[in-house]
Formats: C-alpha cells, structure tokens, sequence
C-alpha cells in the first residue's frame, strides 16, 4: 500500500482592486474666514430696540431719581447683550448680576487701597475681568462699572443697592422680551 501524499492545493489570491497611491496633501489654502452675521428679522430687530429702550428709560429715570446717572453707559452694553444676544454666556443673568457686583466690589477694593484716579481705574478694569473670569461670571461691560467706581468714588451701599437693583431690571426686560419672541432666555440662571 502506498501513500502517497498530495500536496496542499495552491491558493490563488482574489483579484483585489487596485491599491491607491499614496495620498499627497493638498495645498495649503488660505483659513476660510467667516462672513457677516445673516441679516436679522424685523420683528428680532423691533423687539431687542424697543426692549433695549425700555430699559435705558427706566435705568435713566431711576439713576435721576437716585441722583446716579453714572451707570448708564456700562447698563447700556449689558441691556445690548441682553437684548439683542440673549443665548450668550455674557447675557445670561449669572454674568450678567454676578460680574457687575464682582466689578463693583473690586472697584472699591482698588479704590480702598489706592484711592480715586485715572491710574486705579485702569488697575480696576484690569482686575475686575480676572476676577469675571475666576468666578465664572464673564460680562465685559462690567468692567466699566469698575473703572466707573474707582473714578468717581461713590458711596457703597448707595452705588451697589443701585447696581443690583438696575441688573435685576436688565434681567427682568429680558425674561419679558423672550416671552414676547417666544424664545428662551435666560439659558442657565447661576
């Protein structure tokens, strides 16, 4: 009896397809910047003017009362960011209350240390967006309220019962424009 051994069969790969060469980089192009914002809807744009004026007009009326008009300028770009951007980070009512008073506070404490001029308003500035930023409560036109204390030294109690009283009523225009748009404001409260 003979064995004979056979050999294994021989496997003939599948045609496969072709392998691609190499893929070369393509030329660097230049970053693709982006255009301006879409053009907003009428509607949008009447009801952020109208609730911006509203808000001014009351902020006014309370600083004459209150013999304050200083806070006007820095309340005006809020109640703008509030209006008119309203799902910021800087718009909602965290960054909006909590980085003016945190603005105000180290106003005073600049002012505390070295006094009322151009030079601690500057250092106050500064410093009030660090500590926005530490607390998490980021609102840049805040930082003019901090140079706005450091110039013209006002009474605490008196500036920040005003300052809180005036961001409550940003927040609270704000809240009455998103229902009237039908949109969510605020995003987050604190």
């Amino acid at each position: 009896m003979t064995t004979t051994a056979q050999a294994p069969e021989a496997t003939v790969p599948a045609p496969s397809a072709p392998v691609p060469a190499p893929s070369v980089p393509a030329p660097a192009s230049a970053p693709v910047r982006p255009g301006p914002p879409p053009r907003p809807r009428a509607l949008a744009v009447l009801a952020a003017t109208g609730a911006s004026t509203a808000a001014l007009l009351l902020l006014v009326a309370l600083g004459t009362v209150l013999h304050h008009p200083l806070l006007i300028p820095p309340l005006a770009a809020s109640m703008a960011l509030v209006a008119a951007s309203p799902d910021l980070p800087l718009s909602q009512p965290r960054s909006v209350v909590g980085g003016q008073l945190l603005s105000a506070l180290t106003g005073f404490a600049v002012l505390a240390v070295a006094g009322p001029g151009l030079w601690s308003a500057a250092v106050a500035g500064g410093l009030a967006l660090g500590v926005m930023t530490l607390a998490r409560a980021p609102h840049s036109p805040a930082a003019a309220t901090a140079v706005i204390v450091a110039l013209g030294s006002p009474p605490f109690w008196t500036f920040t019962g005003l300052l809180l009283l005036s961001c409550a009523l940003l927040v609270a225009v704000g809240l009455l424009a998103a229902r009237v748009r039908r949109r969510t404001y605020p995003v987050y409260w604190f």
